[in-house]
């Protein structure tokens, strides 16, 4: 009840006050010596604007979720397989990972192979797991041809940086950059979207710590899964690092731009195709170049 707010009010200003209860009425009374002070206080008190926290329009989640993860999962499983098999006689992990620019110049397809790349089992089964959560939730927010199309732009930035950053004789291998750019995603749509709130700073920028928060927990330790080749088995934190930032970047973007515009199955379809198209054109280069004559 408004009476209880303004006598708070009084308590924290140190002003003696009485509050009861007269008919269907509660009064405040003060004594003669604070009246001044005391209506000075609530007048300022009540001429001041009251910021009220909003909310964020509730989102219909995306029909089609499983139609993403199958495809994610079935491209990692299939290069597995081809990488188990020499298939074509050719040695997968060295023609597709990921190197330093000065180690092969013309290796345009590598920083989308190496998304497809794994060591062992279980890099790759940590992958498809991590790699399923995270793209299932932006399947929901931005549809599942979106979403992935996202994912998959904001990781091959991320390793086209790395390339450029990497000492000579680099290589490295995985999924989790593509993980972490869809963390990234989420993280950067929902604090992009909380900027423009009538909200305390710590509610809008939640999404943003939350997101580094997972960064950190599984992104630096073992859990991650090894991304480097197995003369240097390391985590590969810089990808990680590059994949999450980029994918802040796009989340921005699409809040902005509000993406998606409609709820219409064609752009979900079109963003699904190019980017299994790209996949799949990367490695036909891969291939093409490296298939022994």
């Amino acid at each position: 009840m408004r009476a209880f707010e303004l006598a708070l009010v009084l308590d924290a200003k140190g002003l003696t006050h009485d509050l009861a209860e007269i008919g269907d009425s509660w009064v405040i009374s003060v004594t003669p010596e604070t009246a001044l002070v005391a209506t000075q206080e609530l007048s300022s008190y009540i001429a001041e604007p009251k910021k009220y926290r909003t909310k964020i329009a509730a989102v219909t989640p995306f029909s089609g979720i499983a139609i993403g993860a199958i495809g994610f999962t079935i491209v990692l499983l299939t290069t597995a397989y081809c990488v188990g098999t020499n298939l074509l006689g050719v040695d997968w992990l060295s023609v597709g990972a990921l190197t330093d620019y000065r180690s092969n110049l013309h290796g345009w397809w590598r920083p989308i192979t190496a998304l497809t790349l794994h060591l062992d089992q279980a890099h790759l089964l940590s992958n498809v797991a991590f790699g399923i959560g995270a793209g299932s939730l932006a399947s929901s927010l931005f549809g599942p041809g979106i979403a992935w199309g996202g994912i998959l732009a904001a990781a091959t930035f991320a390793n086209c940086v790395e390339m450029l950053v990497a000492p000579l004789g680099y290589r490295c291998v995985g999924a989790s950059t593509a993980v972490f750019a869809g963390l990234g995603l989420l993280s950067g749509f929902a604090w992009a979207q909380r900027l423009t709130l009538s909200e305390r700073w710590l509610y809008r920028w939640t999404p943003l710590f939350a997101g580094i928060s997972l960064l950190a927990l599984l992104g630096t330790g073992a859990g991650a899964g090894t991304d480097r080749a197995p003369s240097t088995e390391h985590v590969d934190v810089v990808g990680h690092l590059l994949g999450f930032s980029s994918g802040i970047a796009l989340g921005w973007i699409y809040a902005r731009l509000a993406i998606p515009r409609t709820r219409s199955s064609k752009p979900q379809i079109i963003a699904g195709a190019l980017a299994t198209l790209s996949v799949l054109l990367a490695w036909s280069a891969a291939l093409h170049q490296n298939i022994p004559h």
